[in-house]
């Protein structure tokens, strides 16, 4: 077994030589061999162990274990491991979070092990989860219900956690252990059927075994089809993504047109819109084919039906407060940056910037969002127009409009930032006072 993990080591995982470990060690016999393996590798490896306080003295017992057998392998083979011990108040954080015990667990664990890459300079985190786990999770995620990517088991990588021993059974592992004298400490938690993970672990499996004796290798080549057509999917994803999709500053807008034409346009969506949180798959169908203005939210974000195409958005909590921009200020921040330059001449004006005669202005001068009633004198047009109904012919959409500024001479519109400017306070060449205001990126 050592030799085939070396073997795999330098075959499939060759960015970990030489690097500093951090192995995630329970007491139990996985993390314990996983511990073995590394040492006699002469890996420069760190121990973190939790825990989770959920089994009374039996959990103490647990982190005195790994304390001990820890230092018991450093004085056997001359090595020195830190070793990190983190105590979670595991039962409460998951009443507070609205979590399972398994859940809390598992994002405290897992948070502290980023901490501790981080903090301590660790590479890689390594567990040791084995070929067994992989087809547990399988058959949860299977009996659940899932897509393609559910059913590639456990990932032997993902970002900077590593699972090398994923390519052994269990029971390879309790010979491994048992050959070399190993000890370890039984979960007794492991035993109850109270947990959906050991009913599958003690009734399912064994059956399947049993039907199959060789379902650990057909497994393994399950895995390996499912993840291959799996990078196929991901290859059609990102090249539709790239003909449908666009991305305009901080959105990203999809051309509902092109995606209709797509066999399984949903299934396209749905894996484009996964990340950010979205679960009502029809309501986002029927987006679709739904009026402009409509819209369809995720907790931080949003989705939103203008005219041909649908809008991603992040939600944000920007406060429309009033700002209000007094003669003597040159420069302002928040929520925009707008620059006040007094001038000599008149330039060439652009939606960036304006040339307004400063004699017609009220000062304190008001930067606010847009409400109903407001209007305009749009230059270069004749008449007054609604600011509505200039949205509505410059086709902005509804995030559009609501990240649009007025600035205003008491309640006069004299720009729409970066839009249009209101032709009554432009300046011209019989101008005294020149004011340049300019709205920086």
């Amino acid at each position: 077994m050592l030799q085939d993990l070396q073997n795999h080591i330098h075959k499939n995982l060759h960015y970990l030589i030489g690097k500093k470990l951090l192995l995630a060690v329970s007491g139990g016999i996985d993390s314990m061999v996983l511990v073995d393996l590394f040492s006699k590798l002469d890996f420069e490896i760190g121990i973190a162990h939790c825990n989770f306080q959920l089994r009374g003295e039996e959990s103490n017992q647990d982190e005195f274990f790994v304390k001990s057998k820890i230092c018991h392998t450093e004085r056997s083979r001359g090595a020195k491991h830190k070793i990190f011990i983190r105590k979670f108040e595991t039962q409460k954080y998951a009443e507070e979070n609205k979590l399972s015990i398994q859940q809390a667990a598992r994002e405290l664990r897992y948070n502290w092990f980023h901490e501790l890459l981080e903090k301590e300079g660790f590479d890689y985190l390594i567990t040791a989860h084995h070929l067994d786990d992989s087809l547990e999770t399988f058959l949860i995620n299977f009996t659940r219900g899932t897509g393609i990517e559910g059913l590639t088991g456990i990932p032997e990588v993902n970002n900077k956690i590593v699972r090398p021993l994923l390519i052994f059974s269990r029971s390879a592992i309790e010979n491994y252990a048992k050959d070399n004298s190993i000890e370890w400490r039984e979960d007794s938690s492991n035993a109850s059927d109270k947990y959906f993970r050991n009913k599958i672990r003690h009734h399912v499996v064994p059956v399947l075994k049993e039907l199959n004796n060789s379902l650990l290798d057909s497994f393994q080549n399950t895995i390996k089809n499912l993840s291959e057509t799996n990078s196929l999917a991901k290859d059609a994803l990102v090249f539709q993504f790239e003909r449908i999709a666009s991305q305009k500053n901080e959105e990203i807008h999809f051309d509902t047109e092109k995606l209709k034409q797509l066999p399984n346009c949903g299934t396209y969506l749905y894996e484009w819109l996964k990340p950010y949180g979205f679960f009502d798959w029809t309501a986002i169908n029927d987006l679709m084919d739904n009026q402009s203005g409509k819209q369809v939210f995720s907790e931080n974000y949003r989705l939103l039906k203008d005219r041909n195409r649908l809008i991603l958005s992040k939600i944000t909590n920007e406060n429309p407060e009033i700002i209000l921009i007094n003669e003597e200020d040159n420069f302002i921040d928040k929520p925009i940056k707008l620059l006040f330059c007094n001038q000599s001449h008149i330039s060439e004006p652009s939606k960036s910037s304006i040339f307004v005669d400063k004699e017609k202005l009220k000062f304190p001068l008001v930067l606010r969002k847009w409400k109903e009633g407001d209007y305009f004198y749009p230059s270069g047009m004749n008449g007054r127009k609604k600011v509505s109904k200039y949205f509505k012919d410059e086709k902005f959409s509804l995030i559009d409009k609501e990240k649009t500024w007025l600035l205003c001479s008491e309640n006069e519109v004299v720009w729409i930032v970066n839009h249009r400017a209101d032709k009554r306070y432009i300046a011209t060449n019989n101008t005294i006072k020149i004011l340049n205001i300019t709205q920086k990126k």
